[in-house]
């Protein structure tokens, strides 16, 4: 039996800034875009492996409104690769994302790693394997 992770839940004030964010910082994809009949809309964006993406859904609630940006209580929400930390470090500069921890060696020089935030505040982690 196999068991892969397709998805992970973001909650996001507004779909298309969130989808612009990662799609201009992150190189993300939308996969799917679609409004049910009861009007609610469904958002999926994926990234270069294709075999996981995230969910994005609007809040909603004022429960929902107050957790955004804080869905992991400033832990890091989601951790991505990449081949090229300094050129994606590079981009969130250019982009005035906001960089918690730049770039560090880690691991006896196995890893490098830095911490941004997403738009509504999520850490985030960025890694690159050696």
């Amino acid at each position: 039996m196999k068991i892969s992770l397709g998805r992970t839940v973001l909650l996001v004030r507004d779909y298309d800034e969130a989808l612009h964010f990662y799609e201009t910082n992150l190189n993300a994809k939308k996969i799917s875009d679609t409004i049910s009949e009861s009007g609610k809309r469904y958002l999926h964006i994926r990234f270069e492996d294709k075999a996981f993406g995230i969910w994005l859904l609007k809040a909603e609630t004022p429960q929902q409104l107050e957790q955004v940006g804080k869905q992991t209580a400033s832990m890091p929400a989601l951790v991505f690769y990449t081949d090229d930390l300094m050129e994606a470090y590079r981009q969130l500069l250019r982009h005035k994302v906001t960089i918690s921890k730049p770039p560090v060696n880690g691991g006896e020089g196995e890893f490098s790693f830095l911490h941004f935030l997403d738009l509504y505040g999520n850490e985030m982690v960025l890694v690159q394997l050696t």
